[in-house]
Formats: C-alpha cells, sequence, structure tokens
C-alpha cells in the first residue's frame, strides 16, 4: 500500500522547497491546495518569510520589523495573519487532489490553528505533501512519527532525484 502522506526533512538550504514547489507543479492537474515559503531580503541579507498560497495569494508570516510577543530568532511571527492566510487557502474544496504544506516548522506552530489544521490534512484521505523541520518541538515529532507517513530526507546529493521518488511512492507518476 502507498503511503497517503510524505514529509521532507533535511538541513536548512539543501532544496526542500523549491522540491515542493516542483511536486505542486508536476502535480498541478490535482488542483493541489496549500502554500509554500520565500524568503524575504533586503539588501542580501534575508529580514522575513513570505508565505504564498498555490492559488496566489501571499502574506508576511515573519519579519525582523514585526513587533510581536511571538519570536522565532530574530524574527517576529505574525500569528493573525497566518491564521488568516490559512482561512483563506480552500482546502476542503471539492475536486483537491493534493494538499501541499511548507512548511510544519517552529514559526508555523505558534499558530492553533495551524497544529489543528495539520493533523485534519494528514487524517483526510487526500495525499499530503509537507516539508518538516529537522528538529522541533514535540508537536513535530509526534507528526513524524505517525503512522501514515514517509519521511523523506533531502540533501543536496538527492534531492535531484527525489521528485521522482516521491512521485513513485504516492502513484503519481
Amino acid at each position: 500500500m502507498s503511503p497517503n502522506n510524505v514529509l521532507l526533512t533535511g538541513m536548512p538550504g539543501v532544496g526542500k522547497t523549491t522540491l515542493i514547489r516542483r511536486l505542486a507543479q508536476i502535480l498541478h492537474s490535482a488542483r493541489p491546495a496549500g502554500f509554500y515559503t520565500e524568503e524575504i531580503r533586503e539588501g542580501g541579507l534575508r529580514t522575513g518569510f513570505l508565505l504564498v498560497s498555490l492559488d496566489g495569494p501571499r502574506e508576511v508570516l515573519a519579519h525582523i520589523t514585526i513587533r510581536s510577543g511571538q519570536r522565532v530568532g530574530k524574527y517576529g511571527v505574525d500569528i493573525e495573519c497566518f491564521d488568516r492566510f490559512l482561512d483563506s487557502i480552500p482546502f476542503f474544496e471539492p475536486g483537491r487532489g493534493m494538499f501541499v504544506i511548507d512548511e510544519i516548522g517552529k514559526m508555523e506552530c505558534l499558530s492553533d490553528r495551524f497544529t489543528a489544521l495539520v493533523p485534519q490534512l494528514l487524517d483526510s484521505p487526500v495525499p499530503c505533501i509537507a516539508t518538516i523541520a529537522l528538529k522541533g518541538t514535540p508537536f513535530i515529532q509526534s507528526i513524524k512519527e505517525r503512522g501514515d507517513v514517509v519521511l523523506v530526507r533531502v540533501s543536496r546529493e538527492n534531492r535531484d532525484q527525489c521528485a521522482e521518488r516521491i512521485l513513485g511512492m504516492l502513484a503519481c507518476g
């Protein structure tokens, strides 16, 4: 039996987001619902993170200039904005054949709405492809330990072969 959910993990900068964007593009006919993140760079320095819905809307998740009680490192995290962004994504719209989440990480897990949504998506019969932090909270660890997920460790050495492997696992290729 093929797994329903594939979680991509690995060190920062190995290409997990690039891989998940590539998979979402390949699986476009499945009408995937979800989002990916992009770095915000100013003057060559990373200053924040942008959320990008597969359906187009974009919002700032975190930035060095955000004054928030919720922080990860030097970044203030806008949880209210993230919750509104999540509400705008038509995850459970009929005809959606794939969920895409980038990423199940420390910033995103500050949102109670997100930590409630992730198990709902993974429990669904719709396949889910997500990136997940290599290390993290007990919630992140519990997601990686689920019996209905396959954890794929992405590295610079294997990232180019991962898309084909994942498509084969999901019987999409």
